[in-house]
């Protein structure tokens, strides 16, 4: 990693060495740019999950809420300062991510859109999602977000059962995500449900009724992850008792087998969609398209002519704040090197069930489609991946072993 910035540069300066780096000659080559999102990342929440990795933050401040206008007033000035590395491209989506975004007030979320609509160029049908937690839930206020620009909620339920949630450390009950899904079917046309599976004391019978419960809403679009162990968690630290990998499998099985049943088709490993109600943030993601993320610990992948450019926002909000406020909200940036950019783009293209045109990795990483052949054959002798002339796509094996068939891709494999 490269400091973006010397210890005590002046902004204008420091801000000049940003663009002029990302501008300078390099190996790679772009005919043109990816589609552009805005990711805007909210750290508090009202309790920190014990699985949760995130860069998230208890707010144990004298006040009921965080400090939302200052922080909102540092979103809008690391956004400023930011605005030269993106100029003229348009925005196609927008993720307000946590954290509990659902915390701050809908007033600061329009302050908020609104502040970076005169900042930025949005596509009219630019999607903008906020996340929720059923723990925030108030009558009325996910209308409110929507009248503030929001126009896609995702719910954080991970659980209908109170047991579990319980033992996942939520702030919320059954009866209380309940509540919270209905208000949001009512507000919104498309919305997202979280759901989590292989929970601790969790068995086959329990997840039927956590996705059952779910599917009874007519959810358009359902996230659902399995439980892993993160470093660093107070779950890695006390592990849970968690299910056997077999019952893991059946309970995927089981949840393909029942969203397929009520009209949501399997595009991601972890996401299920109805037609034309796909999360458009995160595909561009998966597609290695190009993202800005402003917040703190945010990151962003930013492609020039000649570069891919990563950087990596401070992590502590309160020097995060302080720092955007100077126009230097940036603590790391880097280049992705040539080496680094084909397990890059596969770890990502990889995760969605009809995989990706060859074209596509020529265009959005600036290498030849020759710089995959040795991972691309070792997959499909494996079994891993179909292709064609034009297109690779997992296997369902793939798919089941969706990390084994990434690492091939690796700069030292």
């Amino acid at each position: 990693m490269i400091p973006i910035r010397p210890e005590g540069a002046e902004h204008p300066a420091a801000l000049a060495l940003d663009v002029m780096h990302a501008m300078r000659p390099g190996v790679l080559q772009f005919a043109s740019l990816p589609p552009l999102s805005l990711y805007v990342h909210l750290p508090w929440c009202l309790k920190k999950c014990p699985y949760c990795d995130f860069n998230s933050h208890e707010w144990r401040g004298g006040a009921s809420e965080p400090p939302e206008n200052a922080y909102v007033d540092a979103l809008l000035a690391d956004l400023e300062a930011s605005l030269p590395l993106v100029w003229g491209r348009p925005v196609h989506s927008i993720f307000f991510g946590g954290g509990t975004p659902s915390l701050f007030s809908p007033s600061a979320v329009d302050r908020l859109i609104g502040g970076i609509r005169a900042r930025l160029r949005l596509e009219a049908d630019c999607e903008i999602t906020l996340e929720a937690n059923p723990g925030t839930f108030e009558k009325n206020r996910f209308k409110a977000f929507r009248s503030a620009g929001v126009t896609r909620l995702s719910i954080g339920v991970q659980s209908f059962n109170d047991a579990h949630l319980k033992a996942l450390g939520r702030v919320h009950d059954r009866a209380q995500a309940m509540a919270a899904v209905e208000e949001a079917a009512m507000a919104f046309d498309t919305f997202n449900l979280d759901i989590m599976y292989a929970l601790p004391g969790q068995n086959l019978q329990d997840l039927e009724k956590d996705v059952a419960t779910a599917l009874s809403f007519k959810p358009p679009h359902v996230s659902i992850y399995h439980l892993t162990i993160e470093p660093n968690t107070v779950f890695a630290k006390y592990p849970p008792a968690l299910p056997e990998d077999d019952t893991a499998y059946a309970m995927m099985d089981r949840i393909t087998e029942m969203t397929a049943a009520n009209g949501l088709a399997r595009y991601e490993v972890s996401a299920y969609a109805k037609r034309d109600h796909l999360c458009w943030h995160n595909l561009n993601y998966w597609q290695f398209g190009d993202y800005l993320g402003i917040g703190a610990g945010a990151h962003s992948k930013l492609t020039f002519a000649h570069r891919v450019v990563r950087q990596v926002r401070f992590r502590d909000p309160q020097r995060y704040m302080e720092q955007a406020l100077q126009g230097l909200p940036v603590t790391r940036s880097e280049d992705v090197t040539r080496l680094e950019l084909p397990f890059e783009f596969m770890l990502n293209a990889l995760r969605l069930k009809d995989g990706f045109n060859l074209s596509d990795y020529t265009e959005r990483t600036g290498l030849a489609i020759t710089s995959l052949q040795k991972g691309l054959a070792l997959a499909e002798q494996k079994g891993l991946i179909g292709r064609d002339f034009s297109r690779v796509w997992p296997t369902a094996l793939g798919f089941d072993f969706l990390s084994d068939l990434q690492s091939l891709f690796l700069a030292d494999n």
